[in-house]
């Protein structure tokens, strides 16, 4: 959904759940395929806030650090412990970002580890709210709920929880804000 390199799912994942292991791989059923949200293109203001707890490195990841690294990384995690750490993002959105099926396509390249592996279930789908949660059996394994909803065409709220087993728990917001139709002055 962003020109700044990603769309709203990549945006989601990276931003917030991503800063854990992104979101894993949702399948759809044939019967959930469709529609776009109802949200204007252009030059959008994204406010994403983020809270992590407990969180822990998986032995996966610390096996690819080293030990300087895997200090560094675990004085930064219990730093940000339950604190929340917002940014504001300025976000170029086009008609083809909002398809929900793009969405989850993002999401599903996020993690390619686990191609295949994560399973999402299609709550609800809607031109004004997607809402998804999924299971990944890892390693590490996980589940998730994510809801993005346009209240208007204008503005847009996002919210999504992950939980991975053994490693923590992150919670995101996003509060998306239609700034005008050109998207002129943001960069790719």
């Amino acid at each position: 959904m962003c020109r700044t390199g990603r769309t709203l799912g990549h945006q989601l994942s990276l931003l917030g759940v991503g800063l854990i292991l992104g979101l894993c791989i949702p399948t759809l059923e044939l019967d959930a395929r469709a529609e776009s949200l109802n949200v204007k293109p252009g030059a959008w203001e994204m406010t994403v806030t983020t809270v992590a707890s407990g969180m822990k490195l998986s032995p996966e990841m610390a096996a690819k650090m080293t030990p300087a690294q895997r200090v560094q990384m675990e004085q930064m995690m219990k730093a940000r412990e339950g604190k929340p750490h917002t940014m504001t993002v300025p976000s170029c959105v086009t008609k083809e970002d909002v398809s929900q099926d793009r969405i989850i396509k993002e999401m599903e390249e996020e993690d390619d580890d686990a191609a295949g592996q994560c399973k999402a279930k299609v709550i609800s789908k809607s031109s004004s709210k997607l809402v998804i949660d999924q299971i990944c059996p890892g390693p590490p394994a996980s589940t998730g709920h994510l809801t993005i909803e346009s209240k208007t065409p204008e503005s847009l709220v996002a919210t999504g929880d992950r939980n991975l087993k053994g490693s923590g728990k992150t919670h995101l917001d996003i509060k998306g804000k239609w700034l005008r139709a050109s998207c002129e002055g943001i960069e790719e």
